[in-house]
């Protein structure tokens, strides 16, 4: 079972999506999201809108 539980700063000053997974806390970063099998279908409308718009920002440059 996977949970979403919000977002978070990591040390490094990324933000991190946090989850539950199977009981255990697990932090995955934007770019990871696709090499954690049902994370990212986990993320709530609001989080997978900014996760797109994020992306289409990056693709501007």
């Amino acid at each position: 079972m996977i949970r979403y539980m919000g977002t978070q700063k990591n040390p490094d000053g990324a933000t991190v999506y946090v989850f539950l997974v199977n009981g255990l806390q697990k932090e995955v970063r934007e770019s990871a999201l696709k090499q954690h099998p049902g994370c990212y279908e986990a993320l709530p409308a609001s989080a997978k809108a900014k996760i797109a718009a994020n992306r289409q920002w990056l693709s501007k440059l």
